[in-house]
């Protein structure tokens, strides 16, 4: 375990503004009761890939020191994850040759492997007589399951720390949480214990032997969609998250509160995808924004989405096993729902229409096209384009199995819990309240076109994506 005491066994730590900072017990997650061996700690990374700013491998290097053991990082690509795409993959694959390349400085071996995780990480462990198996902490199901799998397959102890978000999920609540209003003053009571800076891992030891990762070969064996392209107008790996974090703050933090629902000003970070792969640390995001020059009412709507919406998004994954679904919207959305499941459309489109932007609305296929062909879609029409979905489709199932498709698809942050909470709001009301009834949408909140055309002008960011 990580005690205060433990702090001169940290050989490999460096400090950080003069203070040692272990990796929180609370983060820490026990996979199985299993007893830790003598050999090498497995560091396997899933969401968080990055070598600066990440829990996971700095609990794995701390260990490893207390134990006068080595670290060996490894990541496992699923060849076919569901979804994905291979932008996603290029995009993924690209940051983890960075994340080879700033391991390596450190001292670090990492290997990438391919394969089943469930079979391949247990494998791989016993190869190199592993001592500890530690990973990262994401809510969706398919990782769940991943890691349960791991922890049962190995013989030695499998452990999970929460590198993703600020306050530890587990932690922070142990039910799913109705809304924002109810988990922000969790969060805000427990900021101040984990909001601090990160230590730093110092070299531990150069090894010329380290085997090089075969990258033609891990791209080959990949088994997604290739139609999907990737896009060129993000760079991933932990350099451009950093760019990108000092651009927004230096060009676009100052007015972020002002501007942050208008699509036509770029207010917005632009972080979503670092975010996503774990390219970039939350914590560090945060931490970088309380200490910028911007006005308070910036700061303080940018961290509100950052921590509280977002650590929200990974609440509802964590405990709704139905955050997919039609059975994962509150009660009284599905039964809004029922009582209006035959009223007439006056427009029903089928996947191929939706997908190709050929629906009647000029602006929703403009918000289509932007996240074709950029792989991101900007917030506030994020929320737009899913409950035209409703209203355009016969069922609010088919809504979310359309949103779901189309999300997961085309944007680089898909297969997130954001997107599963943002499609789950959209549609089913979760996170949110009932409304005046209304057709189609029944308690669940409307949108139309005519509400946009009041925040921003609808016309500039149709002709910016036609």
């Amino acid at each position: 375990m990580c005690m205060e005491s433990d702090e001169m066994a940290l050989n490999n730590i460096h400090p950080h503004d003069t203070i040692v900072r272990m990796v929180h017990p609370s983060r820490i997650y026990e996979l199985n009761s299993l007893p830790e061996g003598k050999g090498p700690v497995l560091c396997w990374m899933s969401r968080d890939q990055r070598a600066r700013d990440n829990w996971a491998l700095l609990f794995a290097a701390l260990r490893a020191a207390e134990k006068g053991s080595q670290v060996h990082a490894a990541f496992c690509l699923s060849p076919g994850y569901p979804g994905a795409t291979m932008r996603h993959y290029d995009f993924m694959i690209r940051g983890l040759v960075e994340l080879e390349s700033d391991l390596k400085k450190t001292g670090i071996p990492f290997t990438a492997l391919l394969g089943d995780p469930q079979t391949v990480i247990p494998a791989f462990a016993e190869s190199i007589c592993a001592g500890l198996i530690v990973t990262d902490f994401d809510p969706l199901k398919i990782k769940r399951s991943w890691r349960a799998a791991v922890a049962s397959a190995v013989n030695v102890r499998c452990v999970e720390i929460d590198a993703h978000n600020i306050v530890p999920c587990r932690i922070v609540s142990q039910k799913a949480e109705y809304g924002a209003y109810t988990i922000r003053p969790k969060i805000h009571r427990l900021l101040h214990e984990y909001l601090h800076p990160f230590p730093e891992i110092r070299s531990v030891r150069q090894d010329p032997d380290f085997a090089v990762n075969d990258w033609n070969r891990i791209r080959a064996g990949i088994t997604a969609d290739p139609t999907v392209q990737p896009v060129s107008g993000v760079m991933p790996g932990e350099k451009a998250a950093m760019d990108a974090l000092d651009d927004f703050i230096m060009n676009r933090l100052e007015r972020y509160h002002k501007e942050a629902n208008d699509p036509n000003k770029d207010a917005v970070s632009g972080l979503s995808p670092y975010l996503h792969f774990g390219h970039i640390s939350a914590q560090r995001v945060a931490l970088a924004v309380r200490e910028s020059d911007a006005p308070q009412q910036a700061k303080d709507a940018f961290l509100e989405e950052l921590i509280v919406r977002r650590e929200l998004s990974d609440n509802f994954c964590l405990y709704n096993d139905r955050y997919d679904s039609f059975d994962g919207f509150p009660q009284w959305a599905r039964q809004t729902h029922e009582i209006h499941r035959g009223d007439r459309r006056e427009h029903l489109y089928s996947i191929e229409e939706l997908e190709n932007s050929l629906t009647h609305d000029d602006l929703w296929n403009a918000a289509q096209r932007q996240m074709v062909s950029t792989g991101v879609m900007h917030g506030y029409m994020r929320m737009y384009w899913a409950k035209k979905l409703l209203e355009w489709t016969d069922s609010p199932e088919t809504a979310l199995e359309y949103g779901l498709y189309l999300n997961d698809r085309y944007e680089l942050d898909g297969r997130d819990p954001n997107g599963y909470a943002g499609l789950a709001w959209s549609i089913g009301g979760v996170h949110d309240r009932a409304w005046p009834e209304r057709r189609i949408f029944g308690k669940v909140r409307y949108m139309n076109e005519k509400g946009c055309a009041r925040k921003f002008d609808v016309r500039a960011y149709i002709d910016r994506y036609r």
